[in-house]
């Protein structure tokens, strides 16, 4: 039987919220055994230069991504965009309106963590961003671990940044419709990132594939760092109920931060058609 390549096509470097500049991440991911690495940082295409100059000199095979935070109902989920070309207008448009806001958003979070007790986290968030355009929550969860208001970046998360804690700010990123035309008009595959992450019932997350589907998404991640081996079947399943494509990412984002290296995931099963079976 044919060996499948080594695929990871979700990672993100120092110009979203990687720890990593986009040239040692590609190297990273050299060391790792990767083939075929997709560069996807959030609502943001500036590092995809330099990670496929460094993927060139390797011999890797780069593919230019993106992921693009999109609000459904109360919550946010996100799209990935994989075989996007960067330089498409619309895209780039797009990806700007909806970094618009992120430095509001983050004076909010830092008012809010002060009137809990914990000062200077706008500051300390700032000191942890290559990007100013991209300030976010993994940038104030580093903050909180170096000031030891937890032990590490889950328990900031868990504590103090999502829904309902006192450093959670809700905004309104593109709507589905939006990030689907900007991907498109890329000529990009969409494809849902980490569906396993999101607190969405069973019946929301059927209507949310169904509305992906019938918007021109193709795709879904079935394998992510993030997904229990369970999960990963229940994501399989779906897939092929809907007809989706099936992508494998590890959602990289730093070495002692991220749950899986790159290119460390299980294998897709042999039963899904992968995103990439006619690259």
């Amino acid at each position: 039987m044919q060996r499948t390549p080594n695929y990871d096509l979700h990672c993100h470097s120092t110009a979203s919220d990687g720890l990593l500049a986009p040239a040692e991440l590609v190297r990273r991911a050299g060391v790792n055994g990767v083939e075929i690495l997709a560069l996807t940082d959030h609502d943001e295409l500036c590092g995809l230069a330099e990670a496929r100059a460094q993927a060139k000199v390797l011999g890797l095979r780069f593919v230019d991504g993106v992921e693009v935070s999109i609000s459904w109902g109360e919550i946010t989920i996100h799209v990935v965009g994989l075989n996007i070309d960067p330089d498409n207008q619309q895209l780039q448009q797009g990806l700007q309106s909806i970094r618009q806001g992120r430095a509001e958003r983050a004076k909010k979070m830092a008012q809010d963590l002060e009137r809990v007790g914990i000062p200077g986290s706008l500051e300390g968030a700032y000191a942890y961003v290559d990007n100013p355009n991209l300030i976010g929550r993994t940038h104030f969860a580093r903050f909180l671990v170096e000031k030891r208001y937890v032990n590490d970046v889950k328990s900031a998360f868990q504590h103090y940044l999502v829904s309902g804690k006192p450093g959670y700010v809700p905004h309104q990123w593109a709507t589905l419709a939006d990030a689907l035309s900007y991907i498109r008009a890329g000529g990009g595959i969409p494809v849902v990132a980490h569906p396993g992450r999101y607190k969405l019932s069973r019946t929301e997350m059927r209507r949310f594939l169904g509305e992906f589907r019938d918007g021109g998404g193709v795709g879904i991640e079935v394998v992510t760092s993030s997904h229990t081996p369970e999960q990963s079947l229940e994501y399989a399943i779906l897939a092929k109920e809907f007809g989706f494509l099936a992508s494998r990412g590890s959602d990289f984002h730093g070495p002692g931060e991220s749950r899986v290296d790159l290119g460390r995931l299980p294998d897709l099963a042999a039963d899904l058609k992968p995103v990439w079976h006619d690259w």
